[in-house]
């Protein structure tokens, strides 16, 4: 039943990010074409600084990304508008910003890869 209502919920943060995605200000200036890794962290994230972070850039090593790092103690109404409730939280966008997958914690290296490639396959 838990991972159930995990997928509802999911779901659900997806499609309101979707309805309000094209308007959002910390996509403005974005490349279109290009996948987007939209990464909410916080000053005293620990595992966004040890794991998440490290993972990213290697992502940016070998993938044609951009990366969009929002602090949600600095930005909290971009962390509501996007439903983040904890650090960190990534966001996967294909190449028209439509959000494609979300990432409650740390995702490694291969997953956002795979994902990426997913949202890229489907656009």
């Amino acid at each position: 039943l838990g991972i159930v209502l995990y997928q509802l919920y999911t779901r659900h943060q997806l499609a309101q990010i979707s309805a309000q995605i094209q308007i959002d200000p910390i996509l403005n200036g974005l490349n279109t074409n290009v996948p987007t890794i939209v990464y909410f962290t916080t000053p005293n994230c620990i595992p966004c600084e040890t794991q998440q972070q490290p993972a990213i850039n290697k992502v940016r090593e070998t993938q044609e990304v951009q990366v969009v790092q929002i602090d949600a103690t600095q930005n909290p109404e971009a962390a509501d508008r996007w439903g983040v409730m904890s650090a960190p939280t990534t966001f996967i966008l294909d190449s028209n910003f439509n959000p494609k997958s979300v990432n409650h914690g740390v995702a490694d290296e291969a997953k956002l890869i795979k994902q990426m490639n997913d949202a890229m396959q489907i656009a």
